[in-house]
């Protein structure tokens, strides 16, 4: 039974990883073949610095996913407090039934709505430019927000209230208990819900594609226009280069997490 649990375990993790492992492998391929390795070369490397609008397209997505993922951690942090502070748990219930609603809402129907609601809105207010960098934050926003709320409501509820009463009892204001008591408890909820956020961000192409204007392009739209052709080797160094920088902010969030487990258990001696 173990023996059948390990290869089990295994075939899983080939099934997932296999394509990735063989993209890094293919993006120090010294040819542009996609079916043969002919030797270990970082020619798509330096490719890849060398193609401006590439760069332009990589830069305007990290600015996009930083953007709409910090704010989307503020406003979800907020909205997940106060959602706890409701006393009506059927209020509670209504409320977060309503939010999930864009996680569960396909990405198509998504991008199309709020693409209608921006060409609505600039033609109700007379504007010449209907799409732009500004429409596509706030659509990363407004689906970013949901995944956030879902991380910091549970260590919202993990946390015994009675501490902030008690920094209240002691001189605290609401805000400054929030400050000393409330967020610290809550703050690996929230580096979750931000670095989630920044990878759904910094992965989206449908509602992407619906709802950026001429002049602004993200990396995945940059790619689906190659693809029309034929995606160079350089994009395989690129998806090389961000697959390690999510994997680095994953593991530094599974260590700021296991710190702050470590700290409660001691905190509890």
């Amino acid at each position: 039974m173990k023996a059948l649990t390990k290869i089990y375990t295994a075939l899983i993790f080939i099934i997932l990883y296999a394509p990735i492992a063989v993209m890094v492998l293919f993006s120090f391929n010294s040819s542009n073949s996609t079916g043969v390795f002919t030797g270990f070369s970082t020619y798509w490397y330096k490719e890849l610095f060398n193609d401006p609008a590439t760069l332009e397209a990589l830069k305007n997505t990290l600015v996009l996913a930083v953007s709409s993922s910090l704010i989307a951690t503020i406003i979800g942090t907020v909205a997940a407090v106060g959602i706890s502070k409701l006393k009506s748990k059927h209020t509670q219930n209504a409320i977060t039934t309503v939010t999930n609603i864009p996680m569960m809402n396909p990405d198509i129907v998504t991008g199309i709505s709020m693409m209608l609601l921006f060409v609505f809105v600039s033609a109700a207010l007379g504007m010449s430019q209907t799409l732009s960098f500004w429409t596509v934050l706030i659509a990363h926003i407004t689906f970013n927000l949901p995944y956030v709320i879902l991380s910091v409501t549970p260590k919202i509820r993990q946390m015994d209230k009675h501490l902030t009463e008690a920094a209240m009892d002691l001189g605290c204001t609401p805000f400054q208990a929030f400050c000393k008591v409330e967020f610290p408890a809550i703050l690996p909820g929230i580096i979750s819900g931000l670095i989630m956020a920044f990878t759904l961000s910094l992965d989206d192409f449908v509602i992407s594609y619906f709802t950026t204007g001429n002049g602004f392009e993200t990396l995945p739209i940059r790619i689906y226009s190659m693809t029309k052709k034929r995606v160079t080797p350089d994009m395989y160094a690129l998806s090389t280069l961000i697959f390690i920088a999510v994997l680095v902010l994953l593991i530094l969030s599974n260590v700021a997490q296991g710190d702050g487990t470590k700290k409660k258990a001691r905190a509890k001696k």
